[in-house]
């Protein structure tokens, strides 16, 4: 098991390092995301395709936030529940990558994910949500460019601004205003946990809604957050409580 686990993983390697060079010279150029923000996402327009191929009424709705407007228990949060080694990787975490391999070699199938924010991101911006390996190595590849060219805290904050929260919903200040009827620094800890729920899956959970997978996600953010140390005792039980 170990040997054909080993010889998986090396072949893995050899695609990714031929593939690389074949799309080197096609990555974007991310420079000028220092500091311009993105009008647009790819996402974006493939949700608006999409929608139009099935004539239904579609708008984009997306307002931009400074990552310090940001109140650093959400930013904490979601980066505790989508990629807690964000601040330590260089784009891809390679522990969770290997670890996601081992598990989905196991199960037989798709069992575990392994994208980091910057993958996130670079699939956002300029990809598609079509899963192939040929996706998955271009998002590699602009991920390693965007740690580059970006500082971390800019990574998460076009980030923030710009992943799907719901149809035709992106951005974190768009979904507290859309969902709540608050602004990002109104947000209780309930409201916190049922957005970051949601970012997995933002076509079919609703986080206003209490599906068995919200809750079920919900208690887990819950679970990490406490163990992380950004809620005490009190809050957790509360807040826990209301996804029974």
């Amino acid at each position: 098991m170990k040997a054909t686990f080993k010889i998986i993983g090396i072949v893995i390697l050899l695609v990714l390092v031929i593939a690389g060079f074949y799309f080197y010279l096609g990555l974007p150029d991310v420079s000028d995301l220092k500091t311009k923000n993105p009008r647009s996402t790819a996402l974006m327009v493939q949700r608006y395709r999409e929608a139009k191929k099935t004539d239904a009424a579609f708008r984009i709705r997306q307002q931009w936030i400074e990552f310090g407007a940001i109140p650093k228990l959400l930013r904490e949060t979601v980066r505790v529940t989508e990629d807690a080694s964000f601040y330590q990787h260089k784009g891809i975490d390679f522990a969770e990558l290997k670890a996601a391999i081992k598990k989905n070699w196991q199960k037989g199938g798709y069992a575990r994910g392994a994208s980091t924010i910057t993958q996130q991101l670079a699939k956002n911006l300029y990809l598609t949500t079509e899963k192939s390996i040929i996706r998955k190595i271009k998002e590699s590849l602009i991920a390693f460019r965007l740690e580059k060219n970006l500082s971390k805290d800019r990574i998460f904050e076009i980030y923030l601004n710009v992943i799907e929260w719901g149809p035709g919903t992106f951005g974190v200040k768009t979904a507290s205003e859309y969902y709540f009827h608050k602004t990002v620094s109104q947000l209780t800890l309930e409201e916190i946990v049922r957005l970051v729920a949601v970012i997995p899956q933002p076509l079919k959970i609703n986080p206003t809604e209490n599906s068995d997978y919200l809750k079920w996600k919900a208690r887990w953010i819950l679970d990490a957050l406490r163990r992380y140390a950004y809620i005490d005792d009190s809050q957790y039980q509360a807040t826990f409580n209301r996804f029974k």
